[in-house]
């Protein structure tokens, strides 16, 4: 018997079998299923996958490998420009269809209406679904029907729109080919770092991949969800679901998210599913944005802090990104960064305040180093939340909110553990000093072992004096329209 011509499933940010629609009509066509996944490159225009998210598909790729392959399927790894290899590989096989899951930022767009209108021009049928948000970003809109620019309108409309449909299974029955496709080697791409292995404390705290990324469900729902509202904010405990990454890969969708919470929150209470969930929801308004505004990582969302003067302070950039800054929870979040590839969102905010508003430096700056160093990096959250955070984006945080590093350590880590854990040379110090160690007095320095200046940097800004001059910087903005 003759088996009809293969489909090609293009996998992208959709690293898992469950709740998978385009998995799910190559399952439906009967035929031989090849499964891709392109390492792109800048030829099609596309950012290169940060550092710390590179070990991250490194490690998502061999589950979903594996994963497949006990189905019979074949995944397919190839590097350069997709542009090109996809299609070529739809020829070379006789592919009669290829499916994929739509992306949302505008070189994906751009990548895949090309591929698109290649293949149909050549007789090969397309199948495109959105497998990677709750609801298109074109669904939800103004009563005018323009896009939306302030978050809770846009969370409400989006629940008046009703709850998101099923979650799909995993498709009983998948052909693969008889006849192995060639495909480049996983360890040839160089995903994971070697010398040095700055990635080496990674495994000790992530599970990526499908299965991984379902136990850290579990797990929150079983044990975190209830105390969400109330914990979320403290770095210190174990407070939020940390699926960003999972969520990032598309290793399970927010759709699963969505109905398992709503399952698991009959127990617990309505507080902690509506908490949790919009956060969920600030996922889809970051894609809502960068879809109708593409440059969201590039240009400032409203013009006129095209005029702020920022400052270029390479010194302060670098104690930043090291964790010097001589403030304890700033230091900590980026060393949590730096050792784990992901950071607490309310110090995410504190942090990146800190670069913002007492270094004056560029919120492209902040969301660059990000970028690199984020299990998570998210072309959407990431400049959404950056520029939330600058004052510049949509819904933004007021322009006179400086959070006080040391107010904020004292509020959500009141006992100095987050701070203990990643700035070891503070931890001896007692829970009155650990948030401001230039306060204290000597005695109590010396009994902790810490020398300001020599095993712990005095403060590289007084918070005070840049608080005064960043709203003086920010104060000069508002006679200005945003167009």
């Amino acid at each position: 018997m003759t088996l009809p011509s293969p489909t090609l499933l293009w996998f992208r940010n959709d690293l898992r079998l469950a709740d998978n629609p385009a998995l799910c009509r190559a399952a439906e066509t009967g035929a031989p299923v090849i499964a891709l996944y392109v390492l792109e490159n800048a030829a099609g225009g596309r950012a290169p996958v940060g550092d710390a998210a590179r070990w991250w598909l490194s490690r998502s790729l061999q589950s979903l490998g594996r994963d497949l392959e006990a189905r019979g399927v074949q995944l397919v790894l190839r590097s350069g420009d997709a542009r090109t290899i996809v299609p070529d590989l739809a020829h070379c096989l006789g592919a009669g269809l290829v499916a994929w899951n739509r992306r949302y930022d505008p070189v994906g767009i751009a990548c895949d209406s090309a591929i698109k209108a290649d293949l149909k021009a050549t007789g090969v049928a397309v199948d495109t679904f959105g497998g990677s948000l709750l609801r298109e970003p074109w669904e939800v809109k103004t009563q005018a029907g323009d896009p939306m620019r302030v978050f809770t309108p846009f969370w409400r409309a989006h629940q008046r729109l009703g709850e998101p449909g099923a979650s799909l299974p995993v498709p009983a029955v998948l052909v693969g080919s008889r006849t192995p496709v060639p495909s480049e080697e996983l360890a040839s791409w160089g995903l994971e770092p070697t010398s040095p292995n700055w990635a080496a404390g990674f495994a000790e705290v992530w599970s990526p991949g499908e299965a991984g990324a379902r136990a850290r469900l579990a797990d929150f729902l079983d044990a975190g969800l209830a105390r969400y509202p109330d914990e979320r904010n403290r770095p210190d405990l174990a407070s939020t679901s940390r699926l960003s990454p999972h969520l990032r890969f598309g290793e399970l969708s927010p759709v699963q998210i969505w109905h398992a919470s709503e399952h698991a929150g009959a127990a617990s209470g309505r507080a902690g599913i509506d908490k949790f969930l919009s956060e969920v929801g600030w996922r889809e308004f970051s894609y809502h944005l960068l879809f109708h505004w593409p440059r969201l990582a590039q240009d400032n969302f409203q013009a006129r802090f095209d005029a702020f003067p920022w400052r270029t302070d390479p010194a302060g950039l670098a104690a930043w990104q090291r964790g010097l800054t001589g403030y304890p929870l700033v230091d900590a979040g980026m060393r949590e960064l730096w050792q784990t590839g992901w950071m607490h969102n309310r110090v995410r905010m504190v942090v990146a305040s800190f670069l913002i508003k007492h270094l004056m430096i560029d919120w492209r700056e902040g969301e660059a180093w990000f970028w690199e160093t984020l299990v998570d990096a998210d072309a959407a959250n990431n400049a959404a939340s950056w520029q939330w955070v600058a004052g510049s984006g949509a819904d933004a945080a007021p322009y006179f909110r400086v959070f006080n590093p040391v107010k904020q350590g004292e509020t959500f880590d009141p006992k100095g553990d987050y701070i203990r854990r990643y700035v070891p040379e503070l931890a001896r110090l007692p829970d009155s000093a650990i948030h401001a160690p230039w306060q204290a007095d000597d005695q109590v320095l010396k009994g902790a072992g810490v020398r300001l200046g020599v095993t712990y940097p005095r403060p590289i800004v007084d918070h005070a004096v840049a608080r005064a001059r960043a709203l003086d910087a920010f104060q000069a903005l508002r006679g200005r329209d945003d167009v």
